[in-house]
Protein backbone atom coordinates (compact mmCIF):
# COMPACT_ATOMS: atom_id res chain seq x y z
CA UNK A 1 0.00 0.00 0.00
CA UNK A 2 2.83 2.39 0.81
CA UNK A 3 4.26 2.03 -2.69
CA UNK A 4 1.11 3.69 -4.12
CA UNK A 5 1.38 6.74 -1.86
CA UNK A 6 3.68 8.84 -4.11
CA UNK A 7 1.42 8.18 -7.09
CA UNK A 8 -1.67 9.18 -5.10
CA UNK A 9 -0.01 12.37 -3.82
CA UNK A 10 0.99 13.39 -7.34
CA UNK A 11 -2.52 12.63 -8.58
CA UNK A 12 -4.10 14.64 -5.75
CA UNK A 13 -1.87 17.66 -6.46
CA UNK A 14 -2.60 17.36 -10.17
CA UNK A 15 -6.36 17.30 -9.61
CA UNK A 16 -6.24 20.14 -7.06
CA UNK A 17 -4.24 22.41 -9.38
CA UNK A 18 -6.50 21.61 -12.33
CA UNK A 19 -9.73 22.34 -10.42
CA UNK A 20 -8.21 25.45 -8.84
CA UNK A 21 -7.21 26.74 -12.27
CA UNK A 22 -10.67 26.09 -13.68
CA UNK A 23 -12.36 27.87 -10.75
CA UNK A 24 -10.08 30.90 -10.81
CA UNK A 25 -11.57 33.95 -12.54
CA UNK A 26 -9.73 35.06 -15.68
CA UNK A 27 -8.72 38.42 -14.14
CA UNK A 28 -6.87 36.67 -11.29
CA UNK A 29 -4.68 34.52 -13.56
CA UNK A 30 -1.11 35.78 -13.93
CA UNK A 31 1.55 35.55 -16.68
CA UNK A 32 -0.39 33.38 -19.17
CA UNK A 33 -3.99 33.00 -20.36
CA UNK A 34 -6.12 30.58 -18.38
CA UNK A 35 -6.32 28.11 -21.28
CA UNK A 36 -2.53 27.96 -21.43
CA UNK A 37 -2.36 27.21 -17.70
CA UNK A 38 -4.89 24.39 -18.09
CA UNK A 39 -2.81 22.87 -20.90
CA UNK A 40 0.41 23.21 -18.88
CA UNK A 41 -1.18 21.56 -15.85
CA UNK A 42 -2.52 18.69 -17.93
CA UNK A 43 0.64 18.12 -19.98
CA UNK A 44 3.20 18.47 -17.19
CA UNK A 45 1.13 17.23 -14.28
CA UNK A 46 2.71 13.83 -14.03
CA UNK A 47 6.14 15.31 -13.35
CA UNK A 48 4.68 18.00 -11.03
CA UNK A 49 6.02 20.89 -13.11
CA UNK A 50 2.61 22.12 -14.23
CA UNK A 51 0.75 21.99 -10.90
CA UNK A 52 3.65 23.46 -8.94
CA UNK A 53 4.09 26.26 -11.48
CA UNK A 54 0.38 27.07 -11.24
CA UNK A 55 0.38 27.10 -7.45
CA UNK A 56 3.48 29.30 -7.24
CA UNK A 57 3.06 31.76 -10.10
CA UNK A 58 -0.23 31.24 -11.87
CA UNK A 59 -2.76 32.77 -9.52
CA UNK A 60 -2.91 36.01 -7.58
CA UNK A 61 -2.88 35.11 -3.89
CA UNK A 62 -4.70 37.45 -1.54
CA UNK A 63 -4.32 37.86 2.19
CA UNK A 64 -7.13 36.41 4.31
CA UNK A 65 -10.07 38.74 4.94
CA UNK A 66 -9.47 39.01 8.68
CA UNK A 67 -5.76 39.83 8.62
CA UNK A 68 -2.39 38.90 7.26
CA UNK A 69 -1.97 35.65 9.20
CA UNK A 70 -4.10 32.55 8.77
CA UNK A 71 -4.59 31.94 12.47
CA UNK A 72 -6.71 34.14 14.75
CA UNK A 73 -4.30 33.39 17.61
CA UNK A 74 -1.57 35.43 15.90
CA UNK A 75 -3.63 38.55 15.38
CA UNK A 76 -3.75 41.64 17.59
CA UNK A 77 -5.42 41.71 20.96
CA UNK A 78 -8.53 43.54 19.67
CA UNK A 79 -10.57 40.36 19.36
CA UNK A 80 -8.89 38.38 22.10
CA UNK A 81 -11.04 35.95 24.07
CA UNK A 82 -11.49 36.66 27.76
CA UNK A 83 -12.26 33.97 30.32
CA UNK A 84 -15.66 34.43 32.03
CA UNK A 85 -14.13 34.95 35.47
CA UNK A 86 -11.99 37.78 34.05
CA UNK A 87 -14.86 39.45 32.19
CA UNK A 88 -16.49 42.17 34.34
CA UNK A 89 -19.61 42.30 32.14
CA UNK A 90 -20.21 38.60 32.64
CA UNK A 91 -19.73 38.87 36.40
CA UNK A 92 -22.20 41.77 36.57
CA UNK A 93 -24.76 39.75 34.62
CA UNK A 94 -24.41 36.94 37.16
CA UNK A 95 -24.98 39.35 40.05
CA UNK A 96 -28.09 40.77 38.44
CA UNK A 97 -29.53 37.35 37.59
CA UNK A 98 -29.01 36.13 41.17
CA UNK A 99 -30.81 39.21 42.55
CA UNK A 100 -33.81 38.82 40.20
CA UNK A 101 -34.56 35.09 40.47
CA UNK A 102 -35.89 33.63 43.76
CA UNK A 103 -34.55 30.30 44.97
CA UNK A 104 -36.94 27.54 43.87
CA UNK A 105 -35.79 25.12 46.58
CA UNK A 106 -36.48 27.55 49.42
CA UNK A 107 -40.13 27.12 50.55
CA UNK A 108 -40.15 30.51 52.30
CA UNK A 109 -38.95 32.39 49.22
CA UNK A 110 -35.92 33.85 51.07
Amino acid sequence: MLRYLPFLLVLALWIYAFVDCLNTPEEEVRHLPKVAWVIIILLFGEVLVGPVAWLITGRVRRAPAGGSTPSPWHRGSAGRWVAPDDNPEFLRSLDSSVDKSPDKDDPKGD
